[in-house]
């Protein structure tokens, strides 16, 4: 009787460790941890104005950034 507990509470534990598991390496392959950024944002500013104000600047650099790609001619 007790081997067939523990038995099953092993095998339960280990079905719920690899679905945990399973989950997390979804989460990474699929870039839901990439927002590194975000923490360190919110402690630099402190209003949404300012947040707001930084993620436009952002947005400005990156839509630079290709525009030099586009203008670059190609060798």
């Amino acid at each position: 009787m007790i081997g067939s507990t523990l038995l099953l509470m092993l095998v339960v534990g280990l079905v719920v460790s690899f679905a945990i598991l399973g989950m997390f390496i979804w989460g990474a392959k699929t870039g839901q941890f990439d927002d590194s950024n975000k923490m360190m944002d919110g402690l630099l500013f402190d209003s949404q104005e300012d947040l707001n104000d930084a993620i436009t600047r952002e947005n400005k650099k990156e839509k630079d950034k290709e525009e030099q790609k586009k203008s670059k001619p190609k060798n």
